[in-house]
């Protein structure tokens, strides 16, 4: 029961807190870059907008893949805050940006083709971190289902430092945040034609931007686990880290993309595989 209403929760009021991120994000880059800024409620002004707007689509299979991607990234946050299985969330979740690949190859741009061929590197480059965290969390915690791991009264995180930061590392490409931002201009800092996302328009970038937000609150809830045995320090670790985030993001130049899969694979194997192997020699002598 509590499981599915956990699900229900993020089904609704995800949309909700992620366009609230998105908009205080929005406020403290317009103050970092000397702007005044938008007002809060401006992401959900501009996603009305683009549902206003004729959908005007190249080809018709975007609406497909781009509607999957959505469910994909929907079922993946459903399932994780319904207490669900580590790594079934995250195949949903990896499977949801395929979809959206598959978007962006379905029509015959170029930008739109450079855009997917950099997400299925920021895919390789922070999938394998990814999964050592869950390897990690289970290592701690005794379990893959994330209800308990959230319940565990062990200080997950004095444990898997390593796998934190390592964590963090690739969290930086998962936001679309500088450095690793090399698949879309998610801010238009570093280019007008905005990669991957280019030859959507209408309400077809109204559900990727949505699908965004749904996403952003999944992430920070993965950062959560790491504290669950103290919410009030979950809590406040999640804002920090996103802080910590817009911060990067406007002190930083985009990177190549050969810099963002040699920093995810340096994080999984230094900080991920170091920290596991740390963990398994600990715990094979207790």
């Amino acid at each position: 029961m509590n499981g599915l209403l956990g699900a229900l929760l993020f089904i609704l009021l995800a949309p909700l807190l992620g366009g609230l991120v998105a908009g205080v994000d929005r406020i403290l880059t317009a103050r970092m870059q000397g702007r005044v800024g938008p007002p809060l409620l401006q992401p959900f002004y501009d996603v009305g907008k683009l549902f206003e707007k004729e959908n005007v689509v190249v080809t018709t299979a975007q609406n497909f893949y781009v509607l999957a991607y959505l469910a994909f990234i929907v079922v993946s946050g459903a399932l994780f805050f319904a207490g669900g299985d580590l790594l079934l969330v995250i195949f949903a979740f990896t499977l949801a940006h395929v979809f959206l690949v598959l978007g962006a190859y379905s029509v015959h741009s170029p930008y739109s083709h450079i855009g997917a061929e950099r997400e299925l590197i920021q895919i390789m480059a922070y999938e394998p971190m990814i999964i050592l965290a869950a390897v990690g969390l289970y290592m701690v915690t005794g379990s893959f289902f994330t209800g308990e791991i959230a319940a565990s009264t062990v200080p997950v995180i004095l444990y898997l430092p390593g796998v934190f930061l390592g964590f963090l590392t690739v969290l930086t490409i998962k936001l679309r945040k500088s450095p690793f931002d090399i698949s879309t201009s998610h801010h238009a800092h570093q280019e007008i034609v905005k990669g991957i996302t280019t030859e959507f328009s209408g309400a077809t970038l109204g559900q990727i931007e949505i699908a965004h937000w749904y996403e952003n609150i999944f992430l920070l809830g993965f950062i959560y686990l790491f504290f669950g045995f103290n919410p009030v320090l979950g809590i406040a670790a999640i804002a920090i880290t996103y802080f910590a985030e817009i911060f990067l993001d406007n002190t930083t130049a985009r990177l190549r993309w050969q810099a963002a899969l040699q920093s995810g694979w340096a994080a999984a194997a230094i900080l991920g595989i170091l920290n596991l192997a740390i963990i398994g020699y600990i715990m094979g002598g207790a």
